[in-house]
């Protein structure tokens, strides 16, 4: 048998030990395991317990429970009896129950039945919790101290921040025992306890050090929602492994080097929760490899320190108690001029001025510019309004509170594998089938505009014609003549044919988007040999839809092959290509080239059975397709591939996508979640567009005369296009190798822009450019002369490496709806959809109670638009 201990302490409201308690311990199902009385120090004797083995508490794919859960119950004659449900036991490890009793007579705050505690189930086994810290729209200010203080007490709030819930008062250093018992366990090694609870101090010091809670109107200094905070459990019982850690770097934290605030840790399972900071589970290989806290610590979070303070005292607050003026000086006055000058990096029209604690002309000038931009009274007075408007804006600027450009990068390259990308095949003579109709139409479509290119026909056999045309156009494009389609020839193609189609179909943000006018008898043009090539493709997969020859001009026979496919699909067959036919189309034709549609089935019909961990076929590959679409969209869907296998990876993408939108996040397929799955995928395509990024080398290493690669042809390219806006700066050309010219326009560049002219590319220099690049990139020029964003949505959505006018549309309003709502972040306004600009979106809509997907899609933009407008 194994076994852990559990221990009761017992005291008064004033921490006197309570003895002869009468202790009572049971199973959960009632079977009395011991009953026993404190001693006169209040502690009773630890009594052994069952438990499972250690080992499954430090596996992390393990799925069965690592600790037994015990009732128990505690009376004393003139004192309220206590019940705790649910006492969490893990092998080897002491389980302490610290409970203050109260006398029946006694006057408490403690509601009736308050004496009786349930404990759920640990976070790691039951893990519910949400990794954003995110908070509804509402009207505030914000607040920031100019210390660091270890609190001796704080305030817990029981629930959500609006929720009617109890506030607890608690020491600091029990709130700490408290979260670490509730979220890791126990057995873990020390040195990933101490990181986890590092993590966790930092957490809670930031929050403080922020007045996060305080600076919304609410008395309380932290909620225990997962949906906002940590994990705390009021009258569970807490761990000797724990509190001895606690005790001894209770007062130790996290911050950047070089920076003040403690830092915002922000962390989660890993497992089953995935967050651009710490991961738990990751934390326990990283101990069991011989690291240290702090080097796992700096396994998640960059160029950080640990800090020990013993500026333990009653939580401040921040606000000096009378208006600041022309006259006024002291720590206040560097205060607020610290933090101006810090917002001016964001805002340059405020200026900047001496933090010297002396309230001057100057500094009454940049606060009534600060006053104007964020629509307060311009009389230049910090008041209580305008001191806590200046410290929410410094905390957002600053990101004190949010975890922001840390963490794993999303990988903006996984696209998905859809038209355009090679089979992975080699096609010739003798090659036959649906992709080889795709070469000869592409040909046809680049032959339509190089009349060196013979004309073939559209029949799926690659026959001598076809090889005389690819080598024909192999010519033209200077590719090796072999008449063999290769990943070269094929990718040369489809960008050529991809042009061509951005270049005709004028009325498309983007290829296979509805152009706006519907298509019957009579039409003619690209849009309905487009038509006509999808209708020949999905035909080779439905009996009942006739072959198409892609010639451009809708006859009878295309009208035929447009009603049966409407009857198939239950649309209104009335041989009109509209909108819905178009769509509809166009997704079961990228349907068919995916290669998981039956002969003859529809798409989006849910699986007769769930699919789960181990089913294979074709609903399994339909599904990792809508999957693969969506993991282009959204971060916290891992790409797969679409092989027809439900594997490790599959399972984890269907359970980001099942928390995202509010599903069990079980990792099986399910009616609900299938159906949920193909109207988000109908959506992406219909609705919101294809998602738009950038490409972004980072800076690796200094650039001059004899560098060549990536790095280089990044910096000419960005270059190039800053001379199109600076006429002074040298025309490069984008080669991949630093010549001479290149030289001379990074030294144009640094002169323009005050950086020492040395012709070599530092990380200075490279940032800087970065900064220019996305800036004028985002530039939006109005026929009207304003900066009004204007009403429609662009088209397309926006996420991680986007840029350009639509995200700095966004940005604006953003920063303008923030001006008004505190728990609305602030972003520069760079036209460049960063990690700054992602989270500033999901706290958007987490607000408004909208998917947290932290994509700007069309609904997100309409919300943002909306609230932007409102007076």
């Amino acid at each position: 048998m194994l076994y852990g201990t559990i221990q009761v302490f017992t005291r008064t409201g004033g921490n006197a030990p309570v003895s002869n308690v009468e202790v009572r311990i049971t199973t959960t199902y009632g079977t009395e395991v011991a009953r026993y009385y404190t001693n006169d120090e209040g502690y009773s004797d630890p009594v052994k317990v069952e438990t499972p083995p250690a080992s499954y508490s430090l596996d992390e794919n393990n799925d069965i429970k690592p600790y037994s859960s015990y009732n128990v119950y505690t009376m004393l004659d003139g004192y309220l009896p206590i019940t705790m449900n649910g006492v969490q036991s893990f092998e080897d490890q002491n389980s302490l129950i610290e409970l203050s009793l109260i006398p029946v007579n006694a006057s408490t705050p403690d509601p009736v039945g308050e004496m009786d505690y349930n404990i759920p189930e640990h976070h790691l086994f039951d893990n519910t919790k949400d990794t954003y810290s995110l908070s509804p729209l509402e009207i505030c200010s914000e607040w920031v101290l100019n210390e660091v203080v270890i609190p001796e007490k704080v305030t817990v709030h029981l629930g959500k921040p609006s929720a009617n819930a109890r506030n607890v008062t608690v020491p600091f250093i029990d709130y700490i025992k408290n979260v670490a018992s509730s979220e890791i366990y126990p057995t873990w090694p020390k040195e990933s306890l101490k990181a986890n609870i590092l993590a966790q101090i930092s957490l809670l010091l930031n929050r403080v050090y922020t007045e996060w809670y305080r600076s919304r109107g609410y008395t309380y200094t932290i909620t225990n929602s997962t949906s906002y905070d940590q994990y705390y459990v009021h009258g569970r019982n807490i761990f000797d492994s724990i509190s001895v850690v606690v005790d001894d770097i209770f007062n130790t934290y996290i911050r950047k080097i070089g920076t003040v605030n403690p830092f915002y840790s922000e962390y989660c399972d890993g497992k089953t929760v995935t967050c651009n900071g710490m991961k738990q589970w990751g934390t326990v290989t990283y101990a069991q490899q011989g690291l240290s806290a702090l080097q796992i610590l700096r396994k998640y979070y960059s160029n950080i320190e640990l800090i020990e303070s013993d500026n333990i005292k009653k939580i401040p607050e921040s606000y000096p108690g009378t208006p600041l003026s022309v006259g006024s000086t002291g720590v206040d006055v560097r205060t607020m001029q610290r933090q101006l000058n810090r917002i001016a990096k964001d805002y340059p029209f405020l200026g900047t001025q001496e933090v010297d604690g002396i309230f001057g002309q100057n500094t009454k000038t940049i606060v009534q510019k600060f006053q104007k931009q964020f629509s307060l009274t311009q009389d230049g007075i910090v008041g209580k309004s305008t001191w806590y408007k200046i410290s929410y804006i410094y905390v957002s600027v600053k990101d004190l509170a949010e975890l922001t450009s840390e963490g794993e990068k999303p990988n903006g390259d996984n696209q998905p594998n859809v038209e355009g990308s090679w089979p992975g095949v080699y096609y010739r003579v003798g090659s036959r089938g649906d992709n080889v109709k795709r070469i000869q139409f592409y040909l046809n479509t680049v032959g339509d505009f190089d009349s060196s290119i013979e004309e073939i026909s559209v029949d799926g056999i690659f026959g001598a014609g076809t090889e005389r045309a690819v080598k024909e156009f192999q010519e033209a494009s200077n590719l090796t003549p072999d008449g063999v389609v290769g990943q070269g020839t094929w990718d040369a193609l489809y960008k050529q044919y991809s042009s061509i189609e951005d270049d005709t179909n004028t009325d498309q943000d983007y290829p296979g988007e509805y152009p706006g006018q519907s298509f019957s008898v009579g039409s003619r043009g690209n849009y309905v040999k487009t038509i006509q090539f999808w209708l020949g493709i999905i035909s080779s997969n439905y009996t009942s839809i006739p072959d198409l020859t892609a010639d451009g001009i809708f006859g009878a026979g295309t009208e035929r092959s447009v009603i049966a496919f409407q009857e198939f699909f239950r649309l209104t067959a009335d041989g009109i290509v509209g909108k819905a036919t178009w769509q509809k189309i166009n997704e079961v034709y990228i349907d068919v080239l995916a290669e998981f549609l039956p002969e003859n089935s529809r798409p989006g019909t849910p699986p007769a059975s769930s699919l789960s961990l181990g089913s294979s076929g074709p609903k399994v590959k339909e599904m990792q397709f809508y999957l693969q679409i969506m993991s282009a969209y959204y971060q916290q869907i891992n790409y797969i591939e679409y092989d027809g296998v439900f594997g490790r990876d599959t399972e984890i993408a269907v359970k980001a996508f099942q928390e995202m939108f509010s599903l069990v996040a079980d990792g099986i397929v399910g009616t609900l979640t299938w159906e949920k799955m193909y109207s988000v995928f109908l959506r992406l395509r219909n609705v919101d567009g294809p998602v738009y990024r950038t490409l972004q080398v980072p800076y690796d290493q200094p650039l001059s005369i004899g560098s060549d690669g990536v790095t280089v042809e990044w910096v000419q390219y960005m270059l190039l296009y800053i001379s199109k806006f600076y006429d002074t700066i040298e025309i490069v050309e984008v080669t991949g190798s630093y010549d001479y010219i290149t030289e001379l326009a990074v030294k144009d560049f640094q002169s323009i822009f005050s950086i020492p002219v040395t012709g070599v590319v530092d990380q200075n220099t490279f940032d800087q450019m970065v900064l220019v690049y996305y800036s004028l990139l985002s530039q939006v020029e109005y026929t009207d002369g304003t900066t009004i964003p204007i009403d429609e949505y662009s088209g397309f959505a926006l996420t991680i490496d986007s840029s350009g006018p639509a995200v700095w549309e966004v940005q604006f309003m953003m920063n303008e709806i923030a001006s008004r709502y505190c728990t609305a972040f602030y972003v520069t306004e760079d036209g460049f959809y960063g990690d700054e600009t992602f989270l500033a979106v999901q706290q958007f809509q987490y607000g408004l109670n909208i998917p947290i997907t932290g994509v700007v899609d069309k609904e997100t933009w309409e919300k943002i638009y909306y609230y932007y407008t409102l007076p």
